[in-house]
């Protein structure tokens, strides 16, 4: 292994690198670059065979285009058809009434809010939603999105009906249950914390878990345990969804029978009329309906899965060695579900099919770079799978670190999540290096420990999005235009006041104010995955 040959496989990598944090190019046209080049170190220095490499990246586009894309494109238009007929203002009304109280308002818009829409749509929404929402009723702007960063570092992993979670598993050839029950298991933890460093973050330090610590550590277990339970016995795509609707009950359940009384973290709130039942539960059709349609579509309903899981087609893509047919599963898969849902909750919020179809298109109009950039950003992975790049770089990480390679392997997946802002496309660039790590540190019996990194991998991706330049400015952009309106209404906050918020919502505060969370939390993740590793047999004998 010469350091010219780890150097030239580390290539695409590194272009993503200089592309995305110093050109400052848009990730698009990175990634293509990133593809391009692949493509060529792989024929010249790799001596692939060219036309085996075109049929790899012909099935990394297949990859991207279905499910990936398809489940992307049906999320965002869910949420975009529920801003347009009002029903997320009906919602956010129903959320904001729940208590006066900042913390525990916190902890439901950032931590139980934020948590819902990272598992119905991914994409900044979990971050730029609940902050937007929650500076609009007076919370410190620069808080909130810290608040909403560090909320959004555990769910990442299940954004989006599960997709990063369920693409690892399809690029990888592992078990997507077992899989996600890895992760949840070592998120386990983190998902524990994470809600008191984000009512500390709105209350600024320790003090402010004193009447709230019950509620705080119960919405953590309403994440942590039904995550596990879940991805056990349905896989990753509900996980997030599911637990998030039982943190939301809980905060709410404490606020009505344990409402805390301080009047130092007392918020106040413009009257806004009443919403009835009815007018709830027809705001959340929409996602009532994924939830009730991806379950019953589950294999819990093996009556109804396995007609639906037959309406398949597998075509020859790859033509490599020990190459696999790809199979295109045309109706049991979450993002066809997801559509359906959105478009019978849109004529329940009596849309009409114009208005429908027309969010539709201007949704997948706005998705088109996003769309060009997980194509090559997953043609680039296969690439240089396929061509043998990600094994050399593994050995060589592998050669470095030695058996302590587990310890620093979560700083994989946060880099890959830093460089593209997405827990999707990290899996898709380093999930395969995970894999080749782990046989290069055990040959024999690589299995297990494949499964524990490619894990590491995606929880990890969500702690390395607190400091991605997309995630920030997605907040910015959310927030921005919140803080304004709150301004606007409010004459009594004085001009010097005013421009000291507007100050704070800035890429390089916001960056420097979430790094201290980003190291405590990527640390703990070494810790679990360095000394978790011996136990993995465990976690096999408890859950499988």
């Amino acid at each position: 292994m010469s350091a010219l040959t780890v150097l030239l496989a580390l290539l695409p990598i590194i272009w993503l690198i200089v592309a995305l944090s110093i050109l400052k190019l848009p990730a698009w046209k990175a990634t293509s670059v990133a593809a391009i080049g692949s493509f060529i170190v792989a024929i010249t220095y790799f001596q692939a065979d060219p036309m085996i490499m075109l049929s790899g990246a012909l099935e990394g586009a297949a990859l991207a285009i279905w499910p990936i894309l398809l489940v992307i494109t049906a999320a965002i238009f869910v949420y975009n058809l529920v801003v347009h007929t009002k029903a997320m203002e009906t919602i956010k009304t129903m959320l904001s009434s729940v208590t006066s109280d900042m913390r525990v308002l916190a902890l439901l818009l950032a931590w139980g809010f934020g948590a819902f829409m990272e598992g119905m749509a991914g994409f900044g929404t979990a971050v730029a939603i609940p902050a937007a929402m929650m500076v609009a009723v007076g919370f410190d702007p620069l808080k909130s999105i810290i608040a909403c960063l560090v909320a959004n570092s555990v769910p990442t992993t299940y954004g989006s009906i599960g997709i990063p979670t369920t693409t690892l598993a399809s690029l990888t050839g592992l078990d997507p249950v077992h899989l996600g029950t890895f992760i949840a298991v070592q998120l386990f933890l983190l998902n524990l914390i994470a809600p008191f460093f984000v009512v500390m973050i709105i209350g600024g330090g320790f003090k402010a878990l004193k009447g709230v610590f019950l509620v705080t550590f119960l919405s953590g277990l309403a994440l942590a345990v039904p995550e596990v339970i879940i991805n056990k016995l349905l896989g990753p795509e509900l996980s997030v969804i599911s637990a998030s609707i039982a943190i939301m009950a809980v905060i709410i359940l404490c606020a009505k029978f344990l409402p805390p009384n301080d009047p130092a973290y007392q918020v106040k709130q413009a009257d806004a009329p009443k919403v009835s039942g009815s007018e709830g539960v027809i705001a959340a059709m929409p996602f009532i309906l994924i939830f009730v349609l991806l379950l019953l579509t589950s294999k819990l309903f093996p009556a109804i899965n396995g007609p639906l899981a037959s309406i398949k087609t597998s075509v020859p893509i790859y033509q490599g060695e020990g190459a696999k047919p790809y199979t295109f599963v045309w109706i049991a898969t979450p993002g066809i579900m997801i559509f359906i849902a959105g478009i019978l909750g849109g004529f329940i919020q009596k849309a009409s099919a114009g208005e429908i179809f027309g969010t539709l298109g201007s949704t997948v109009k706005n998705l088109k770079f996003t769309y060009l950039t997980i194509i090559t950003v997953v043609m680039t992975a296969k690439l240089m799978t396929y061509s043998g790049m990600t094994i050399e770089i593994a050995n060589a990480l592998v050669a470095a670190t030695g058996t302590m390679y587990p310890a620093f392997s979560p700083i994989v997946g946060a880099l890959g999540a830093f460089l593209t802002g997405s827990g999707t496309n990290s899996n898709v660039l380093f999930g395969p290096l995970q894999i080749a790590s782990a046989q290069s540190l055990d040959p024999a019996n690589w299995e297990d420990l494949g499964f524990w990194l490619a894990a590491v991998n995606s929880g990890a991706a969500g702690i390395g999005k607190m400091l991605s330049p997309q995630s920030i400015a997605i907040s910015i952009g959310a927030v921005g235009p919140a803080l304004k309106a709150y301004l606007d209404s409010h004459k009594e906050i004085t001009p010097e006041e005013a421009h000291k918020l507007e100050h704070e919502v800035e890429a390089n505060v916001i960056m420097n104010s979430a790094f201290k969370y980003f190291l405590i939390f990527i640390i703990m993740h070494g810790a679990i995955a360095f000394f978790g590793q011996n136990y993995i047999h465990v976690i096999h004998k408890v859950f499988f």
